[in-house]
């Protein structure tokens, strides 16, 4: 299975929904929220080339993106082999 690390901040609806399609899909997932990990924000910044917002989502190491991009990926067809479900 895929590592997939994902940045969050507190009442963030977004940040919700992708959790919960993780785990729909059964998928674990390390979780950093921005507002209460000192230095998080910025190390989230750099690794997200920039991307400011959350959630910000990684497997293995690859910048997916936000909320939607996840959810892009899942209507795609693609999501389930970048988590190693396929």
């Amino acid at each position: 299975m895929a590592r997939v690390e994902i940045y969050t901040g507190m009442f963030c609806g977004y940040c919700a929904a992708a959790k919960r399609l993780l785990q729909q899909k059964g998928v674990a997932f390390e979780e950093t929220d921005v507002s209460a990990t000192p230095g998080a924000r910025e190390t989230m910044v750099k690794r997200a080339h920039g991307g400011r917002t959350v959630p910000q989502i990684f497997i293995d190491g690859e910048h997916i993106g936000g909320c939607d991009d996840l959810y892009a990926l899942d209507s795609a067809g693609k999501l389930d082999a970048k988590l190693g479900l396929a």
